[in-house]
C-alpha cells in the first residue's frame, strides 16, 4: 500500500488501513469488489463498516476536496488511484465529516473496518517472552498497532522513530545470524517513508552484514525507504509505548491462511436508571446493573500451562456515545457463579469479590479484560461508574475454541462458553426469548425471508400478546409497521430480512425495557411528563418544542403515550438523528439547517 496522509492529523486511519491491505479478504469486505470508473459508472462508491454487531453500507459520490487542483485528504502518488480516498470520505461520512477524522485511536478505525475486538496495551505490561506472545497474536490474524506518546506530534527521536505515530507491526522473526538467533519485528510506516536509524536499519544497519542473502530472502528485506524495517525486539520495547491489538473475530477467506480467530458470542444491553447502578461492587445498587452468566468447560490445550485455565477477552463496549455528547465511565467485574443459581443477589455480592475486574472505569468506546480462569462458571457485570446513568452497550466474549449454542442448563459436550441474559430486564416479563423470536419471524416471513409491513403487523402483535404488555397490541396499527419497515430497511426493497429485522427487534427490546420502568402505574401508557427522562434515558436530548410536538403529534386524546406510539416515536427520532449525522458531510452544519432546525422539521412528518 502506497498512500500519502493529506492535511488532516489522521495518521491512525492510515494504520489501520495500512494493517487491513496485508490482508485483502478484510480489505474486500470494507471495499466491496468490482466498482469502478468504468462500466456503468454512476458517480457512487459502496463502503462497508462495522458498527455495534453489524456491518453498515455507506454510499458517497465522487467529489474529493481539492485544492488548486491536488486532493486536500488522503491520497495515492499513482494519479488515476482514488480508492483510499473514496475510503477515508465514507469513513468521515460514517463519522460525522472530516474533521471527526482529526486526531483518533488506531484501535478503533481497526474495529469498524473487521468487526474485531481491540486491546490496548502498555509496553510495560506486555509478558517477558515478548517474540512468543507476538507470535501467538499474529497467529490468530491480530492486527497490531504500536505508537511512541512521549514526545512533539509527529516529531521524531534521535533514532527516527515519530512520537504520536502510529505505526503497524506486521510480523516477528527469529533472524539467524552469523552470531546466533535474534528476535526481531517487522514495523510499518504508513506514511511510506520516515524509517528507523537504530540498529538493523535499511540503510545505516551494518547488522545485515551478518545475515545470509538466503535468510534476507526468506524475510522479503527490501534495502530501500519504503516505511517498511526491521528491527530488534529490544528495540522496540525502548522506543514504543503502547500496542494497539484487533483480535479478529471471523476465520480469513484466504487460500493457505492458518490463522485461528477467537470464536465470539455477542449480546446487547441497557443501562436504564433506576435499574441500573453504578458505583463499585460492594456498593448496595450494584447488583441492579445486568448480569451475563459465563460458562467456560473446556482448558487451553496448552502444555506450557500447568494451571490448565482457560484463555478469554471480555469486551464492553458503550455504544453512539459521541453521538449523544457524553461519555460514560464503564467498567467490567467478573465473579464466580453460585453452584444453584444463574443470577447473583445482594446478599451474595455483598460478600463476594471479584475474580476479575478491569483496573478502574473507563471512558473509552470499548474496556477489555484479559483474562485465564479455571473451567466454570461465572457472572459478567457491566457497569457504569455513576448511579443512574442511561447508555446502550455491546458486550462480546471471546474464547479460545468454539461456543455451542446449548442451553447453559444443560451444557453438553461441545459447549465451550456461553453468555445468557440474565432477568434485571424487564422486556423479558413482556417480549419473546431470542428463540422464540427468530420462530416468530420464520412463521410471519414470506417463502423468500422477506417481512412486508402488513407481515411486521402480525408478528409483532403475536409477540406481544404473551407478555406483561398484552392488551396494547391494540394500539399498534399497520402505519406504525410501515415505518418501521422504511426505516430499517437498508436495501429500498419495503420490506425487512432477517438481519435488519433482528437489528429492529434489538431496538425494540432496549426501549422495552425503558417504557416499562417510567410506565410507573403500570397502566401500558407513559404520561406526557415522563416522556422526556425517557428519551433521555433512550440517549436522545430534545428541547421544548420537540416535546411540543411529540405532544401534538404521537400522543392519545388522553395526553398518554401508548407502548406502540412510543416505540413509533423512538424510532422515528432515531432515524432522524441518524440521517442528519449522514447528511452533514463535513461535520459543520453545511446541509444549510441546524440539528435542532432538522428535529423540528421532521417532527412534523
Amino acid at each position: 500500500m502506497d498512500v500519502r496522509q493529506g492535511k488532516l492529523n489522521d495518521c491512525w486511519l492510515l494504520s489501520a488501513i495500512a494493517s487491513l491491505s496485508l490482508h485483502r479478504p478484510l480489505l474486500e469486505k470494507v471495499v466491496p469488489l468490482e466498482q469502478s470508473f468504468d462500466d456503468k459508472y454512476s458517480g457512487c462508491f459502496c463502503f462497508r463498516f462495522w458498527q455495534y454487531g453489524q456491518w453498515e453500507e455507506v454510499r458517497v459520490d465522487d467529489l474529493l476536496p481539492t485544492l488548486e487542483g491536488r486532493l486536500v485528504y488522503l491520497n495515492s502518488p499513482e494519479k488515476h488511484e482514488f480508492w483510499s480516498s473514496l475510503l477515508e470520505k465514507a469513513y468521515a461520512k460514517l463519522k460525522g465529516g472530516y474533521r471527526a477524522l482529526d486526531m483518533g485511536f488506531p484501535h478503533e478505525a481497526m474495529v469498524d473496518m473487521t468487526g474485531g475486538v481491540a486491546e490496548v496495551m502498555s509496553m510495560a505490561s506486555l509478558p517477558r517472552d515478548l517474540p512468543a506472545f507476538l507470535s501467538y497474536l499474529l497467529e490468530k490474524g491480530a492486527l497490531i498497532n504500536c505508537a511512541n506518546c512521549q514526545g512533539p506530534l509527529e516529531q521524531r527521536n534521535e533514532l527516527g522513530i515519530m512520537f504520536r505515530h502510529a505505526y503497524s507491526l506486521t510480523g516477528v522473526e527469529k533472524v539467524r545470524t552469523m552470531y546466533g538467533p535474534v528476535d526481531m519485528v517487522r514495523i510499518l510506516n504508513p506514511w511510506g517513508n520516515t524509517e528507523w536509524e537504530g540498529p538493523w536499519s535499511d540503510f545505516k544497519g551494518p547488522e545485515w552484514n551478518t545475515v545470509s542473502k538466503e535468510e534476507q530472502q526468506r524475510l522479503d528485506r527490501v534495502n530501500r525507504e519504503d516505511g517498511e524495517f526491521w528491527m530488534a525486539v529490544s528495540d522496540f520495547r525502548q522506543n514504543f509505548e503502547l500496542m494497539e491489538v484487533c483480535h479478529l473475530t471471523e476465520a480469513l477467506n484466504e487460500s493457505g491462511s492458518t490463522v485461528q480467530p477467537w470464536c465470539c458470542t455477542m449480546h446487547h444491553g441497557n443501562w436504564v436508571p433506576r435499574i441500573s447502578a453504578g458505583g463499585s461492587p460492594s456498593g448496595g445498587l450494584f447488583w441492579q446493573n445486568p448480569q451475563f452468566y459465563f460458562t467456560l468447560l473446556e482448558e487451553d490445550q496448552n502444555p506450557a500451562d500447568p494451571q490448565k485455565s482457560c484463555s478469554f477477552l471480555v469486551a464492553l463496549m458503550q455504544k453512539h456515545h459521541r453521538r449523544r455528547g457524553v461519555n460514560l465511565a464503564i467498567g467490567l467485574h467478573i465473579y464466580q457463579a453460585r453452584s444453584d443459581s444463574k443470577y447473583l443477589s445482594p446478599t451474595d455480592l455483598s460478600v463476594l469479590r471479584p475474580v476479575l475486574a478491569t483496573p478502574a472505569y473507563s471512558s473509552r468506546r470499548e474496556v477489555v479484560l484479559r483474562g485465564r480462569l479455571a473451567p466454570g462458571h461465572y457472572i459478567i457485570i457491566p457497569s457504569v461508574s455513576e448511579p443512574n446513568q442511561e447508555g446502550a452497550f455491546l458486550i462480546r466474549v471471546l474464547t479460545e475454541k468454539g461456543n455451542a449454542a446449548a442451553p447453559a442448563e444443560k451444557p453438553g459436550p461441545q459447549d465451550i462458553a456461553s453468555i445468557k441474559e440474565q432477568p434485571s430486564f424487564p422486556h423479558l416479563t413482556a417480549l419473546p426469548s431470542p428463540k422464540s423470536t427468530r420462530r416468530l419471524f420464520k412463521k410471519h416471513c414470506n417463502k423468500n425471508g422477506f417481512c412486508k409491513p402488513a407481515e411486521l403487523h402480525d408478528l409483532l402483535t403475536e409477540a406481544i400478546q404473551g407478555g406483561v404488555l398484552a392488551g396494547s397490541e391494540k394500539k399498534l396499527v399497520l402505519e406504525h409497521c410501515k415505518s418501521f419497515v422504511v426505516l430499517m430497511d437498508s436495501q429500498g426493497l419495503a420490506k425487512l430480512n432477517w438481519p435488519e429485522f433482528k437489528n429492529l427487534w434489538d431496538k425494540i427490546r432496549r426501549w422495552t425495557d425503558i417504557f416499562l420502568v417510567f410506565d410507573k402505574n403500570q397502566s401500558q401508557r407513559l404520561e406526557y411528563p415522563e416522556v422526556s427522562p425517557a428519551l433521555k434515558a433512550a440517549g436522545i436530548m430534545v428541547d421544548d418544542f420537540v416535546l411540543q410536538l411529540v405532544g401534538l403529534r404521537y400522543t392519545e386524546p388522553d395526553l398518554t403515550i401508548s407502548y406502540p406510539g412510543f416505540l413509533f416515536l423512538l424510532m422515528k427520532l432515531d432515524s432522524m438523528i441518524h440521517k442528519f449525522q449522514a447528511y452533514d458531510m463535513v461535520g459543520m452544519g453545511s446541509i444549510t439547517v441546524s440539528y435542532r432546525q432538522w428535529l423540528h422539521m421532521t417532527m412534523y412528518n
